[in-house]
């Protein structure tokens, strides 16, 4: 006897499916997928919640994230970071803020400040549920996973009905979901094998970043289901002398031993004899213009850069480029000019 129609699961030729915008591809270019759900794993201490606040401030501003990865469309973002107080949410916000020169209060960046939210409660899933349906958030952050449940992680059927609910609002909604997970110190071949609890964990997501300590650096490395992940990049939570404006920032490695780009900026510049232009920087230190210009800016307020005329000089060099020329040169300067237009 056949099942009735109203019993049949729905289905449709692949032909029929719908058809991806390329500019939907991406929640944050290269380093996560829109509308996927995954994982930030790293040893404590590792600025695993610096990282998830950085994606949080570039989806809700449309600015990059770490100052190179694009976002293609801006939107709203849901956080809940479980293990810090209000005040110190809003004070790492606000750091990244003045360090992209935004306003707080311009960015779409919700807290959901309950005390604790335990995804292992029907109670607490149907008010996440019915907050993301109201809100219609694009990012979804939860920091960390190990506050969220009192369920066995290393039981696999436990964490799979906790990952399925997740993954049930992924569907419904369309929002990316990105969990902050510990992993162990012990080395691995692929870093989602050193996550804490059960292989489960690592199947689950669709986008994964891991961060892992290197000397004075860090290292992320990025794996995507669908996508080929970038190679791993060495970041640098960087800060201004007085302590503001703290951030995670790649760092560039180069032959002359600067490491972070404002370094490699002034040490350019300070062993040059000539101005550099914008065009001239972007091309020695191989970097996105968008990168260079919120580092040149950095500098030029630092007044570790001065832009002059001809390019971009070090303080150092400012007053042999700012000397002036002695007047009866300039006038013969100006009427040589003058003879070789085109009249």
């Amino acid at each position: 006897m056949g099942l009735s129609q109203e019993l049949q699961l729905p289905v449709c030729k692949a032909k029929d499916l719908m058809i991806q915008a390329k500019q939907q591809v991406w929640l944050i270019e290269s380093l996560w997928g829109d509308g996927a759900v995954g994982i930030i794993g790293g040893a404590p201490k590792c600025c695993k919640s610096w990282l998830g606040l950085d994606m949080a401030v570039s989806v809700a501003s449309g600015t990059p994230c770490l100052g190179s990865f694009q976002v293609p469309v801006r939107g709203k973002v849901l956080i809940f970071l479980a293990e810090d107080a209000a005040h110190n949410i809003r004070a790492r916000i606000e750091s990244m803020c003045a360090h992209r020169n935004l306003d707080i209060s311009d960015l779409d960046l919700y807290v959901i400040t309950a005390a604790t939210m335990r995804l292992d409660l029907e109670a607490d899933q149907q008010m996440l549920t019915k907050t993301i349906d109201n809100l219609r958030p694009r990012l979804l952050i939860l920091d960390p996973l190990v506050r969220l449940h009192r369920l066995d992680e290393n039981s696999a059927s436990d964490i799979s009905k906790l990952l399925g609910f997740l993954r049930g609002l992924q569907r419904s909604f369309a929002v990316a979901i990105i969990l902050v997970h510990h992993a162990s110190k012990k080395h691995r071949s692929q870093p989602g094998q050193a996550l804490r609890g059960s292989s489960d964990l690592h199947a689950f997501g669709d986008s994964n970043a891991y961060l892992a300590r290197k000397k004075n650096s860090l290292v992320l490395t990025l794996e995507h289901r669908a996508a080929k992940p970038p190679d791993p990049i060495e970041l640098q939570l960087l800060s201004k002398p007085d302590g503001s404006e703290t951030h995670l920032e790649p760092t560039i490695c180069s032959k002359n031993g600067a490491n972070s780009l404002h370094e490699q900026i002034v040490v350019l510049l300070e062993n040059t004899s000539t101005p550099l232009t914008r065009s001239a920087l972007r091309e020695q230190l191989k970097v996105n213009n968008q990168r260079l210009g919120a580092a040149l800016t950095d500098l030029e307020k630092q007044r570790a850069a001065i832009r002059s005329a001809k390019g971009w000089i070090s303080t150092e060099n400012q007053q042999e480029e700012t000397v002036p020329l002695p007047e009866p040169r300039r006038a013969k300067q100006c009427c040589s000019k003058q003879q070789e237009l085109p009249f």
